[in-house]
């Protein structure tokens, strides 16, 4: 398990945006920095640190998951064949927890980590608890049967702040979720502007 290292506003206030698309961010009043310093004029980003903003707000929305693993996935993107940044984001929607939190099973993706973290979650039938799992094109995820009427699953349906993507099949009625096709990165409804590209030159220096 993937600990979650710090709070998931104080990465929006970082990034200086709201990167959940969340109507309680903080950053939705105040735009600037976290601490006393927050609020200081900041000068132009060199090209480093341009990238490596791109690395930790693209990490941070996939809920912080770890250098590590982040890194395996950039490894991962540049070895398949295709565009580098298209592979990278292919990769990281076909996290187990990424498509809980795109089928609009939970509210944040970091209470899709715990809730696939404690069984709650099934793919193809057979249960699943770790969040990282690579889910495949066809195959089924679904929320197990005693978890259905759980309040948060059933709160979380509700939400009008999000749509489910067009390449899932949900039945919120089954609980279930398919993702039919891998999703290029102008597909994802990220609520801010996500550069792949940028995380691949970061880690190709």
């Amino acid at each position: 398990m993937t600990k979650r290292s710090e709070a998931k506003y104080k990465i929006d206030r970082r990034m200086g945006q709201n990167i959940w698309g969340r109507p309680k961010s903080p950053v939705n009043r105040r735009e600037y920095g976290p601490g006393q310093h927050g609020q200081r004029r900041k000068g132009k980003l060199s090209d480093f640190g341009t990238q490596l903003k791109a690395k930790q707000k693209l990490k941070g929305y996939y809920g912080n998951i770890s250098e590590k693993q982040f890194r395996k996935y950039y490894a991962e993107a540049i070895r398949m064949r295709g565009d580098s940044s298209d592979n990278l984001i292919g990769l990281l929607e076909r996290r187990l927890d990424a498509v809980v939190y795109r089928a609009k099973f939970v509210p944040t993706v970091f209470a899709a980590r715990q809730f696939v973290n404690h069984g709650h979650v099934k793919v193809n039938g057979r249960r699943v608890n770790i969040p990282s799992y690579l889910v495949k094109a066809g195959d089924v995820v679904e929320v197990k049967e005693s978890s259905r009427q759980l309040v948060t699953v059933l709160e979380s349906i509700g939400l009008t702040e999000r749509d489910v993507p067009e390449y899932f099949e949900v039945d919120h009625s089954k609980m279930t979720a398919k993702l039919t096709r891998i999703p290029l990165p102008t597909e994802v409804p990220y609520p801010v502007q996500m550069e792949p590209n940028l995380v691949i030159e970061f880690y190709s220096r």
